[in-house]
């Protein structure tokens, strides 16, 4: 059992019979009345994100979530098809399940599938990926005081912004979290 005291970012609990995930906490003492914890919660099941507030002495069970390590093979219409490397099961998931999860993923690319009482309720991708630019405009060298940048389409379809040095071809390593751009590779 977790006290709200104890709260930190990323934690997962079952509150109320849900599986909730904490985005954001805060201890607030104020001048007159019981101290409490402001909390940011989403649950993981449906996605949905609620503000509440705890007393510091509540107490809840930690939400045992399984992240099992899977390659993404392809996807075939509205599925995406994932295998389990050592054991070489193979599932499929919609893509309600997966939203943009797999913006900067590859086919063969290993992914974090995440479940809880066998229920998989999301699919975490690699933080970082290295990705080819398929398509960019040339960049014009100017009057740039700032880092300027450009739009660039890379081997998945996803689009970020680029310095103006980035040509056809070249190789990025990318943050999948922020989805911006890291360095050449």
């Amino acid at each position: 059992m977790i006290s709200a005291g104890d709260f930190r970012n990323g934690m997962t609990l079952e509150i109320d019979g849900n599986v909730c995930q904490i985005i954001e906490f805060q201890h607030v003492k104020p001048g007159k009345g019981a101290a409490f914890v402001r909390t940011k919660i989403k649950n993981v099941i449906s996605g949905g994100v609620v503000e509440r507030t705890f007393r510091p002495t509540e107490k809840f069970p930690a939400a045992r979530i399984d992240r099992v390590d899977m390659q993404y093979l392809y996807s075939d219409g509205d599925l995406y098809y994932f295998m389990n490397v050592e054991t070489f099961d193979q599932i499929a998931l919609n893509s309600d399940t997966i939203g943009d999860a797999l913006k900067f993923v590859k086919e063969n690319e290993m992914c974090k599938i995440c479940s809880y009482n066998g229920n998989v309720f999301s699919v975490e991708p690699p933080l970082f990926v290295e990705l080819e630019v398929t398509d960019t405009e040339p960049g014009f060298k100017g009057d740039t005081a700032t880092g300027a940048t450009k739009p660039a389409t890379l081997e998945t379809g996803a689009t970020i912004n680029v310095p103006l040095f980035v040509n056809i071809g070249d190789k990025l390593k990318i943050d999948t979290r922020t989805g911006e751009y890291l360095s050449r590779v």
